[in-house]
């Protein structure tokens, strides 16, 4: 539907419209596109729109006096109790329910797609409104762009309002931008139909067995299987989100940097969700201090940062302890791992990182204590259940995707691309000519075909 239908109509509009008027047409098929899955928090995202638009607004008159503080306070608080409630009602109430056996209804909310990202956008632009790194927006309709532009509305990449505010008023749109768009929203479309989906349903295969009687081998094939699935499956609505924002001239920041070839955790969350943590490092921890104040204090932030990280991804307790795992890596990097690292080769660090992430994955995947329990267990089965006739099948069915995702989650492919473009000789520059216009046109063929045959699989961060 949104392939086929929504996007032609759409580009056509669009393009056929004259200059201010792109504005009108994107605020629409963007209100439309949200209402398409969303008709009833349509009106949500609004008050959160109107909201920071007018707070934005008082915040700039104000300037340097104590109303703008209170505007600023005003319009985090406004956008984190919606955040909170939508999200983490129902949790708490069910803790509460099981701690003390009190009789409380549920609410039962379901979570409306994509309030995390967008509600830490608007949260961006009062506050750097506040701090004078942006200009207050004065169109409400500009603004209301910004907030509800589709392509990274729901899963992101979480675009602060100083990169696109040139593109607001002033867009270039032509073919090169355009070709490359379409490029590389059909390369994420790969990634989301060809890979992640495939390779997930391995991952959805192994789980639906029973833990205790698995093999170590099946659960670690499982759990790479996941890693792989989160990778492409995020990674691809990201390129889809850019691709898309080039075609309508603008330029979001990229999202992903190859984070499985990391050699520590700490260059992983510098190449995993980068928009997420840069959004992190500078509204949070830099303000509680950073690095400033001694090394307990920057210990303190480090904890700070990846409890709210992990509990930003779902209200459930294993997002709680995925963000502490990460939280004491990270600390243990700082104080004396990160030096280890750094002097050991990088195979042996690139090793650790798939380790401590592949710990991780299995965190943030299985809802329950029980699960993850029983699945590292499996994991860990030494002895006569190392590995069974049953892994060993699956393996061999899925092996070539195995070794596509592999190489496709480093740079070779994109290095290989490159030199190809950059050749001297008459038969890489015609491979490379021949590749970029077959090439997309041929995976393009392909998702269309695994997409019509296939069963409704939304990406997985829709959930967050």
């Amino acid at each position: 539907m949104f392939l086929f239908r929504f996007l032609p109509i759409f580009f056509l509009i669009y393009f056929l419209v004259p200059g201010r008027g792109k504005n009108v047409i994107l605020f629409l098929g963007s209100l439309i596109f949200y209402a398409w899955g969303e008709p009833v928090y349509i009106v949500l995202m609004l008050f959160s729109t109107v909201v920071d638009y007018v707070n934005g607004r008082l915040i700039g008159r104000f300037r340097g006096r104590a109303q703008a503080k209170f505007f600023l306070v005003l319009s985090v608080v406004i956008n984190l109790f919606i955040l909170c409630f939508f999200k983490y009602a129902d949790f708490l109430i069910q803790t509460v329910i099981n701690l003390t056996g009190a009789s409380l209804p549920l609410l039962n909310l379901p979570l409306p797609i994509g309030i995390s990202f967008y509600t830490f956008q608007t949260m961006s632009y009062t506050i750097d409104v506040y701090r004078g790194k942006a200009k207050m927006q004065k169109s409400i309709l500009d603004f209301g762009v910004y907030v509800t532009m589709f392509p990274q509305l729901i899963a992101g990449p979480i675009v602060k309002y100083s990169s696109v505010e040139e593109n607001l008023h002033n867009r270039k749109i032509d073919m090169v931008g355009i070709s490359r768009g379409v490029k590389r929203f059909v390369a994420g479309l790969a990634k989301k139909a060809l890979l992640a989906n495939t390779i997930g349903e391995l991952w959805a295969m192994i789980t639906a067995m029973e833990f205790g009687s698995i093999s170590a081998f099946t659960a670690w094939m499982g759990i790479f299987a996941f890693a792989f699935q989160i990778y492409f499956d995020f990674s691809g609505y990201s390129d889809m989100a850019i691709g898309l924002g080039e075609i309508m001239g603008f330029h979001f920041p990229e999202n992903f940097n190859y984070p499985y070839i990391a050699s520590s955790i700490t260059e992983f969350w510098r190449r995993w969700h980068i928009s997420l943590g840069s959004w992190f490092r500078e509204y949070v921890y830099i303000p509680l201090g950073g690095n400033r104040k001694g090394v307990l204090r920057q210990l303190l932030n480090i904890l700070i940062v990846w409890t709210l990280t992990g509990i930003w991804h779902g209200a459930g307790w294993n997002f709680l302890f995925w963000g502490l795992w990460f939280a004491f890596l990270l600390m243990i990097e700082k104080l004396f791992l990160g030096k280890v690292l750094n002097r050991l080769p990088k195979g042996i660090g690139i090793l650790y990182n798939a380790a401590a992430v592949l710990f991780g994955w299995v965190l943030f995947a299985l809802e329950t204590p029980v699960e993850i329990g029983g699945y590292l267990r499996a994991m860990f089965r030494f002895g006569s259940n190392l590995i069974d006739s049953q892994g060993l099948y699956l393996f061999g069915e899925y092996f070539i995707l195995f070794a596509i995702a592999l190489i496709a989650s480093t740079p070779l492919p994109g290095r290989i691309i490159g030199r190809l473009e950059k050749s001297e000789t008459g038969w890489g520059i015609a491979l490379y000519r021949l590749g970029e216009k077959v090439v997309p046109a041929l995976l393009l063929l392909l998702c269309t075909a695994v997409i019509v045959d296939a069963t409704f699989n939304p990406f997985l961060y829709f959930r967050f």
